[in-house]
């Protein structure tokens, strides 16, 4: 990775905790780009160094901004575990085979788009389910999820071509 990926998935691990500290519209609305961020991580990483990237960036998010301590880094590592996975199935072979990092530019804004929404789902839905834990619900789970994911997709969108690493840049 080069530095000056390093550099902006730091700045969008901060961008995260602001939105975590200070973006609360409403319960039913929880803001969130750590998905798009673990999807946007170089095709050179595997598997295993994903989920500890995923696991470091989710406890620096729960210690510096959420109030309780694990429940994003619970949430991300599982997404970073099925990253090849869903990768293969919605881009092909391609990108881990030739070396290629994901972007809209590449590979279209439709299956950026489909591979966002599916990563945003996976964390969310252990993240709600863990955050909630029979203490709501399923209709306000069910609420959460739904706005939860259309907003979190439309600030992803925005911030994927950041975080989309070129090689020839």
């Amino acid at each position: 990775m080069k530095n000056t990926f390093v550099f902006t998935y730091v700045l969008m691990t901060v961008a995260q905790m602001i939105l975590s500290n200070y973006c609360h519209f409403s319960p039913y609305v929880m803001l969130t780009i750590l998905p798009a961020m673990i999807l946007c991580l170089p095709t050179k990483v595997n598997t295993l160094e994903a989920m500890l990237i995923a696991f470091a960036t989710g406890l620096a998010v729960d210690w510096l901004a959420e109030g309780t301590l694990g429940i994003n880094a619970l949430s991300l590592v599982p997404v970073a575990f099925f990253r090849r996975y869903l990768i293969d199935a919605i881009f092909g072979v391609e990108p881990f085979e030739q070396k290629e990092n994901l972007s809209i530019k590449k590979y279209g804004f439709a299956r950026m788009s489909f591979a966002i929404i599916l990563f945003t789902a996976i964390f969310l839905v252990i993240y709600i389910a863990a955050d909630c834990a029979g203490t709501r619900p399923l209709w306000f789970m069910g609420a959460m999820l739904g706005f939860s994911l259309l907003a979190s997709y439309m600030v992803s969108i925005l911030l994927v071509n950041l975080l989309s690493y070129d090689d020839r840049r």
